[in-house]
């Protein structure tokens, strides 16, 4: 005879209960009532989902809905199909080309989720960063103009000086070439480090005051064109370039890791490497450039 978990089950209900109601938020007495739980036993069951990033607690009202962590299930039970998992086998052979660290990821809701990752780098899947200036530029980069300007209209996730004639500069010039090339400072990577899973809600003022004091104005780690000389050498974290859905939208953002400087041509080259791994997957998974 099976052996039955009702501890289990009842997370399966519950769970299940949020995917039937898609996009939709509920508080805890509504869930309680509706799954026919016990308050507190409701309360333990959201607690745990929520700290393993499967829900998302909303502080005001207080509400909970699907998290991140569905989605890099969801993704990984699908194996075989999406442009994820078209991007992984492309992404190692670029990986193996360079000896580089590649990954894929993409906005979800207001996150930005890491997809995939290929090669020596610990790159932990299900990552979530927020998707509010100044995270996320590259995520709008290669959208529409109306994707661009909701982003910038988001409140910032850390307070952040933006230079908006520049940033449509870095606009432009990314959509002429194709990719990014990103030069983060070390602050810039501790500000990432800090604000991986954290909603910037969750910051205290004090904290988001300081982490602020970090950060460079946005814009200004990515360089452009005529930044870039053949001959010389620059320090470069990461060249990003996109991948695009049947409906001609940004989907994901594929990524290469550098981490040293090289030549102006180094990057020219390792950039026309990228688009084409990007156009490949935006192909094979059913895509279309919206240029096209």
């Amino acid at each position: 005879m099976p052996r039955h978990s009702p501890p289990t089950e009842r997370v399966v209900r519950l769970l299940d209960f949020f995917a039937a109601h898609p996009g939709r938020r509920f508080g805890l007495s509504e869930l309680a009532r509706e799954l026919d739980l016990a308050k507190p036993t409701c309360l333990g069951i959201v607690t745990e989902l929520t700290a393993g990033g499967y829900l998302v607690r909303d502080p005001q009202p207080v509400t909970y809905r699907l998290g991140p962590a569905m989605v890099a299930a969801g993704r990984v039970a699908s194996e075989g199909f999406g442009a994820s998992e078209v991007a992984r086998r492309h992404l190692e052979e670029l990986s193996r080309r360079y000896g580089a660290t590649c990954t894929a990821s993409a906005v979800v809701g207001d996150r930005i989720l890491m997809l995939q990752s290929a090669g020596p780098g610990r790159i932990k899947l299900g990552e979530t960063y927020p998707f509010a200036p100044p995270v996320g530029l590259m995520y709008v980069l290669w959208d529409s103009d109306a994707a661009f300007d909701a982003w910038l209209a988001k409140p910032p996730a850390v307070p952040v000086r933006l230079d908006e004639a520049h940033l449509r500069r870095v606009v432009a010039e990314c959509r002429e070439h194709g990719y990014l090339v990103e030069s983060l400072t070390s602050a810039g990577r501790r500000l990432y480090a800090l604000m991986a899973g954290v909603g910037a809600e969750e910051l205290p003022p004090e904290v988001r005051g300081l982490v602020g004091e970090l950060v460079s104005s946005l814009g200004e780690r990515v360089y452009l064109g005529a930044d870039l000389e053949p001959r010389r050498k620059h320090a470069v974290s990461l060249l990003a370039a996109p991948t695009f859905d049947a409906s001609g939208r940004q989907e994901l953002v594929l990524t290469l890791s550098v981490g040293e400087p090289i030549t102006g041509a180094e990057i020219a080259r390792r950039g026309a490497a990228l688009v084409a791994t990007a156009d490949a997957v935006t192909a094979e998974s059913g895509g279309r450039h919206p240029r096209v």
